[in-house]
């Protein structure tokens, strides 16, 4: 969502990627979307009235076009900054029959939050935390939020666990120093974007803080057994390969060797191949509502 490394990313490679992630917590989505229509249902068991979304941070489209399906009477606007990966959103809302109610914004935020439009509801999945002023980010969707509108930031959760204690090569461990690994960098990032500032990520704190009413907390579980389908599979390879990309020179020698025969796609010990692959993970999601008046 930032320009922060705008220049050093492959579009077209990460908005695949992100496809094939979301295909694997489409059932976790799914189940998502459902608690928010519930949350957007009033006394009488009528519905807030949806008519317009917006996807901040839409990657390819896959949740945006789930929005659409879940309020059929609104238009879904995705929201990014690559216009690689709206074509995307396009082509898919078109396949899907949607191409009527979704549109797409080109954006770069924060710079550009003034000039969204309203909406009913605003969903934003791990978006908020590229943006170096969270809280400010969270002050700017509250803004452009109607009147009993929800906002609902996917943040937080649990990062993925796809491997054994022990994998029968290096150190056992490896997933637990990977995971510190790409949370020292990620610290990092976060402390190289503009306007950058430390706060408690206590999000429902944070949403009031924004002016809004904090309306629930839940996570949704991602549960995929060992062995693995194939399109997990390379899901796992590609995470494993971006992570080798830019985490490796944070690891000792050891590990990265041990990260490069995962990615080997040639012998029986990389992540194509193991039979012990699994795949957990949790995607934690924060709704707040505006108590703002309409009159």
């Amino acid at each position: 969502m930032n320009s922060h490394h705008h220049q050093d990313i492959e579009w077209d490679a990460l908005g695949a990627h992100r496809e094939r992630e979301a295909g694997l917590h489409a059932p976790a989505l799914t189940q998502t979307m459902d608690w928010l229509r519930d949350l957007l249902r009033i006394s009488g068991g009528g519905h807030t009235p949806v008519h317009r979304v917006l996807d901040i941070g839409s990657g390819p489209g896959v949740v945006t076009c789930l929005l659409a399906r879940t309020f059929p009477d609104a238009e879904v606007v995705a929201v990014d900054r690559s216009p690689d990966i709206l074509e995307r959103v396009r082509s898919r809302a078109v396949a899907q029959g949607m191409a009527d109610r979704v549109v797409t914004q080109l954006r770069e935020l924060p710079s550009e939050f003034d000039s969204l439009c309203s909406a009913d509801l605003i969903w934003s999945r791990n978006g908020v935390h590229h943006i170096g002023d969270q809280e400010a980010a969270l002050h700017s969707l509250a803004a452009s939020l109607r009147p009993g509108g929800l906002l609902a930031v996917a943040e937080s959760g649990l990062p993925p666990r796809f491997l054994p204690r022990d994998i029968g090569m290096g150190r056992p461990g490896l997933q637990a120093r990977l995971d510190a690994a790409a949370e020292d960098a990620f610290g990092e990032m976060r402390d190289q974007l503009p306007g950058s500032a430390g706060t408690v990520e206590d999000w429902p704190a944070m949403l009031a803080r924004a002016g809004l009413i904090p309306s629930g907390t839940r996570s949704f579980f991602t549960d995929l057994p060992s062995p693995l389908g194939m399109s997990a599979r390379e899901y796992l390879h590609t995470h494993l390969s971006r992570l080798r990309d830019q985490i490796g020179d944070r690891l000792d020698p050891e590990d990265r060797a041990t990260l490069e025969r995962l990615v080997d796609s040639d012998t029986c010990t990389g992540i194509l191949g193991r039979p012990d692959a699994f795949y957990l993970t949790a995607t934690t999601v924060h709704t707040a509502r505006s108590c703002r008046s309409s009159v």
